[in-house]
């Protein structure tokens, strides 16, 4: 029996069971569809590639010289989806730049798998993670941990749900629920709610079950938490050395309350935990012992996730192409490890641009194949994960029986589409959030709000040109509102550079003073518990230059401000400041929109125009003493009585 006719008598055998009086059918229940008859009659490849999840971020087609985004479903790609009937795909935002343009591509990459509908995922996160280029970006995780508000954490999930959910997308990797209490983390930082577990739970918790509500697979990561490292797994292999039980009264606590919850995936950290599973292996990068990391530990993924903490649900890796993973295991044997694991879908297990490059992914899959015939990767196992597969999808309305099935022309998906992603309700609510998380953490002598007379100037500085657009254009706007007649704002970014006489003018020449700070972790040079504001080398830039207008402004008398762009960290490095706020969100204006509130929203506070309700989600250690915390978990000020918010 071929696989249409099977599937066909599957959904016909329970559509005669739906006629029965008191037969239960829900929409998108598991119940509507016998997968388990679906999977006993499926073959090893068709089993194989829904365990297989790759992307096909950039596509270069024969005729053509290199690769690009791939934005226009071709044949090509449709034949690798068709002859391993992979389950699913990554998507990246290459691929999803305009709205019409991603609800053509997705239809396109679904009638590649006419039979068993692809999950359809992407890195929507909310913050400086996300990848649709036209929707609502949102102000991310920590700034939601700012405003303590799980109504925004639902709202976060509900926009994010509706507009991936409006363009086909049905799988959402996110939201992060990391605990992030390492400062130096350069991975996760604000992509994180707080360095308390018990509101990252909380906010969590929200995000997942606004995702829901919308119908789309929410996925917690990074599996068992990637908050506490100081390694980036995109390029090396952090190490979390905690015993077992600092790991369960933190790390674990906000996945254990998402399992509880009801969350439907699982992402795994390439992180290695001792505490769990020591075992080695050698490197095929150096020939040196290494510990497993989570992703490929069958003591973590079978026996801790499964076993002990009871998710049912379905465990995607990270992308196996991170250097923590594909430099010291090998395309071939880290995709068979991660499934010998527990793991049910290897994502991104082999880089696949171009039809010359499909060798990777046939190397993975026979690799795959052999270790299940040679008894290496159980059969019942693999059973186990694809049945975990398709009842997600029939869980979440992807897979249907023939007569449910979506027909909807894509002309009308593409209506909705268009009404629904980066729409003025979702962009107004974004608005909220990111002006309630703003943080005000000084404000000596009233220094804010800042209310320039005419004819005054304000100087704006940032690390990165559309940080600056984002901040002039914000104040321009606000000019044009309050009608601030000839008030002049001049930008300056500085990245990579120091401190010179130009910009000794600009600050002469200016009544008001915003600087942006953008530190991924704190670096600067400190001798004898200060900081050395003599060095000024290019490796110091990221403090040095902002420190170097502070102190000039503050020679010269000016109305100062700094702005943390991103982790609320480097406000340490400014301790002499008069006013200090952060925003917890770096991406400026560019390709004609706002990439980001957070920006827009900091300026707001800035000249009055919003209070700050913000509290800070973390404590904020001290770069001169480190040991000591400057500023402490909830603080956060009222910026009219300067006193401390409840």
């Amino acid at each position: 029996m071929n696989k249409r006719k099977w599937v066909s008598a599957v959904l016909a055998g329970v559509l005669v069971l739906s006629a029965i009086p008191g037969f239960k059918s829900e929409t998108a229940s598991a119940e509507t569809i016998d997968v388990q008859t679906i999977v006993t009659n499926m073959s090893i490849d068709e089993k194989v590639g829904q365990m297989l999840m790759p992307d096909f971020r950039n596509w270069k087609k024969a005729d053509e010289s290199k690769a690009t985004g791939f934005t226009v479903m071709n044949d090509e790609v449709a034949s690798i989806i068709k002859k391993y009937h992979l389950g699913g795909v990554i998507l990246f935002a290459e691929n999803v730049v305009e709205t019409e343009q991603t609800v053509r591509l997705v239809d396109g990459l679904q009638q590649a798998s006419p039979e068993i509908p692809l999950f359809m995922t992407i890195d929507q996160e909310g913050g400086i993670v996300t990848r649709l280029q036209t929707g609502t970006n949102l102000p991310g995780n920590m700034a939601l941990g700012a405003t303590r508000s799980e109504k925004y954490a639902y709202q976060t999930g509900e926009i994010i749900g509706s507009e991936l959910s409006s363009l086909g997308i049905n799988v959402n990797f996110g939201p992060a629920v990391d605990v992030n209490n390492n400062p130096g983390n350069p991975v996760i930082g604000v992509r994180s709610f707080s360095s308390n577990p018990e509101l990252v739970s909380k906010l969590g918790i929200q995000t997942i079950k606004g995702l829901q509500s919308q119908n789309m697979a929410a996925t917690t990561k990074h599996f068992p938490g990637h908050g506490d490292t100081a390694v980036d797994s995109h390029y090396g292999l952090p190490l979390v050395s905690h015993d077992k039980e600092r790991l369960r009264a933190v790390e674990l606590v906000p996945f254990q309350k998402a399992i509880d919850a009801g969350v439907d995936m699982m992402m795994t950290a390439h992180v290695q935990f001792p505490a769990f599973d020591d075992t080695t292996y050698i490197s095929k990068k150096d020939g040196q012992e290494i510990m497993v990391p989570a992703t490929l530990s069958k003591k973590v993924i079978t026996g801790l996730l499964r076993e002990e903490m009871g998710f049912d649900g379905v465990v995607a890796t990270d992308a196996l192409n991170m250097k923590a993973i594909a430099d010291n295991f090998g395309q071939e044997d880290a995709v068979v490890l991660a499934l010998k694991s527990g793991v049910d879908i290897a994502l991104m297990p082999a880089q696949v641009n171009s039809l010359q490059m499909e060798e990777n992914l046939s190397s993975v899959f026979n690799a795959v194949k052999a270790a299940i015939e040679n008894g290496e990767l159980p059969m019942e196992q693999v059973d186990q994960s694809v049945e975990r597969i398709l009842e997600l999808k029939v869980k979440r309305g992807i897979f249907k029986p023939s007569e449910e099935v979506d027909q909807t022309p894509i002309d009308e998906k593409v209506e909705n589409a268009v009404k629904v992603v980066g729409n003025k309700d979702h962009l107004k609510k974004e608005k909220e959030m990111a002006e309630d998380a703003v943080t005000l953490l000084k404000n000596e002598d009233k220094t804010l709000p800042f209310k320039p007379k005419k004819d005054e100037t304000i100087l704006v500085l940032a690390p990165f040109a559309d940080q600056v657009e984002s901040m002039t254009r914000t104040i321009n706007e606000l000019a044009d509102k309050r009608k601030m007649k000839n008030v002049t704002v001049t930008g300056y970014s500085f990245s990579g550079k120091s401190f010179n006489d130009e910009v000794a003018g600009l600050i002469d020449e200016a009544d008001y003073i915003i600087t942006g700070s953008y530190v991924v972790k704190n670096d600067p040079a400190v001798n004898d518990g200060v900081i050395d504001d003599s060095i000024q080398d290019s490796s110091k830039w990221a403090t040095a230059f902002p420190r170097a207008v502070m102190k000039d402004a503050q020679t010269k008398d000016k109305e100062f401000v700094l702005m943390s762009l991103r982790n609320p960290y480097d406000a340490a490095n400014f301790e002499e400041a008069k006013a200090v706020l952060a925003v917890y969100g770096f991406k400026g204006y560019s390709n004609g929109r706002y990439r980001q509130p957070n920006i827009p929203a900091g300026i707001q506070t800035i000249f009055g125009e919003s209070r700050p309700k913000g509290k800070l989600p973390v404590d904020i250690p001290s770069v001169t003493n480190p040991n000591q915390v400057l500023y402490q978990f909830g603080y956060g000020l009222d910026i009219r009585t300067g006193k401390q918010l409840n």
